[in-house]
């Protein structure tokens, strides 16, 4: 089986949204590849290809965000992975709502039913990615979006689940959905021409501890 073809062995996975901001040029990419390194300190890393505009922008700031969206919100994970930022203003473009971050310098999305804010401690080459290695100084989530116990609670929180190749699927449902970026595009114009006031509501709140077509780089800004 070809590498690429057996990269989809670990997934579904959650799709994240990584915030990055260097002096005043703010940008968001899609990432699937991410995942906790350590409890303590509580660690959080990244995986990203050097030729994404995002990469560029965290190792001049030595910073970024981890945002995690819900399934209602895959357009914009389809919208803000398929474009790219050394092209196109993702804030202005897309009209994101931005939340000022507690800790570090990057701003969070409004639209996250959680955040972390990460600053770099270790920064690793593995292959064709750079591993950014972030410590959790600060977390936010949406009030309800989790149970005192730990888990999600639906559908406060309803994550997105990456099947690859534009295909979401919503753990209330188990139906994948296409949200290519044609239909990406679709949704955002609909939701702005119906609400032009959409995506300003209460975004995620403080609390809790301080490519080239495959499976990971579809969902990289290119």
């Amino acid at each position: 089986m070809a590498p690429e073809r057996s990269l989809y062995f670990a997934y579904p996975t959650l799709v994240a949204v990584i915030t990055a901001k260097s002096q005043e040029r703010v940008n968001a990419m899609s990432a699937a590849w991410h995942t906790p390194l350590s409890f303590e300190p509580f660690l959080y890393g990244v995986a990203i290809a050097p030729s994404r505009f995002t990469h560029g922008l965290i190792e001049a700031s030595g910073e970024f965000a981890v945002n995690f969206l819900s399934f209602q919100d895959a357009h914009y994970i389809t919208l803000l992975g398929r474009t790219s930022g050394a092209q196109v203003d993702k804030v202005r473009t897309f009209r994101l709502e931005l939340q000022e971050p507690q800790v570090i310098q990057t701003p969070l999305l409004r639209r996250a039913y959680a955040a972390y804010e990460c600053r770099v401690v270790q920064q690793i080459t593995t292959g064709d990615h750079t591993l950014f290695v972030g410590e959790v100084v600060a977390a936010h989530a949406r009030p309800g979006a989790f149970s005192p116990e730990g888990p999600p609670q639906l559908p406060v929180a309803d994550p997105a689940l990456y099947l690859g190749r534009d295909l979401y699927v919503s753990l209330r449902s188990l139906q994948p959905v296409s949200v290519t970026l044609q239909e990406a595009q679709r949704r955002w114009a609909r939701e702005r021409s119906s609400n032009p006031q959409a995506g300003e509501g209460k975004g995620p709140q403080p609390g809790g501890p301080k490519g080239r077509g495959n499976p990971g780089s579809t969902l990289g800004d290119r």
